[in-house]
């Protein structure tokens, strides 16, 4: 009986150690597949390094007080990096999220005289792999991935196709038109166009969505609804002499009631050649579904 009792055991003990090693290269292997490998870099303390990433710089973690970072003054997508003491050691790590929803870790070592200073991240990340890369998910895009919906507004933006034709306005030599209205897992793409017939440059001071009553005898703050968009594909800049621009804007997804009307307003700084555009719910309803298998629209 005790022949078998030790047999038992002995069995019982392989057994355990064959769970548990199983059951620990079941942990670490997920981690392996999802390992990010940092880029390298080194930094000095007497001479700044700068970061430009492909957007703005939305999140910054540094490993350690042997570093100093910051963004630059008026360029959201540019980081400043230097030592903070002199021939540190070992070496330590940062972190960066972008707008776009991209990842970026970096190992970083001192050296007194670095080769490289300027670093153009956009470069690095055409190395990588976007179907497969890091998405980071944002709370305003809900379970929209920021690679995606950035993909989104490119597509709209170099498809170029008119699909609602009856909504524009014209004055004083500047046309504003709403070419589409895209939808994709609860968010809306509204594509716009600015087409300037004059040689007098049409500055864009800024945009408004809003949704206010159709009939209003004084518009007042509690009547207006403000939309703030999500992303818009490119900057708000100048639009030059007989010249014509579009750009997509993304929102989330809403309705209105039939008394109500959503304003697109683009004003011009330091003028008045603003345009306004009404959309009615009607409009909204018949927004144009983007195919999530295919990307189709």
């Amino acid at each position: 009986m005790k022949k078998y009792l030790k047999t038992f055991w002995a069995f019982a003990l392989i057994f355990g150690f064959v769970v548990q090693s199983y059951a620990q290269d079941s942990i670490r292997t997920p981690l392996a597949l999802g390992k990010i490998e940092p880029y390298k870099m080194e930094v000095t303390y007497d001479k700044t390094s700068h970061l430009i990433f492909p957007t703005a710089i939305r999140y910054v973690d540094l490993g350690s007080e042997y570093l100093i970072a910051g963004k630059a003054e008026d360029a959201e997508n540019v980081l400043r990096i230097k030592a903070s003491v002199k021939d540190f050691e070992p070496e330590t790590n940062f972190s960066v999220i972008t707008n776009d929803g991209r990842f970026y870790s970096f190992n970083v070592y001192y050296s007194s005289y670095p080769e490289v200073l300027s670093y153009d991240l956009l470069t690095m990340q055409k190395a990588v792999d976007k179907a497969n890369g890091n998405d980071v998910l944002f709370e305003e895009l809900g379970n929209n991935s920021p690679s995606l919906a950035g993909m989104l507004l490119e597509t709209i933006y170099k498809n170029d196709k008119r699909i609602v034709k009856h909504i524009g306005a014209e004055s004083f030599g500047i046309q504003f038109i709403l070419k589409g209205i895209y939808i994709h897992n609860g968010k809306y793409y509204f594509h716009t166009e600015l087409r300037n017939r004059t040689n007098v440059p049409f500055q864009i001071d800024f945009i408004n969505f809003k949704v206010v009553d159709k009939k209003v005898a004084k518009r007042t703050v509690v009547q207006e609804r403000p939309m703030i968009p999500l992303r818009i594909y490119k900057p708000l800049d100048e639009i030059g002499g007989k010249t014509t621009e579009q750009n997509v804007f993304l929102l989330d997804q809403f309705t209105i009631d039939d008394d109500k009307i959503l304003l697109i307003e683009i004003f011009e700084k330091n003028g008045g050649r603003h345009q306004t555009l009404q959309i009615e719910n009607s409009d909204l309803i018949k927004a144009r579904l983007i195919n999530d298998m295919h990307l189709k629209f």
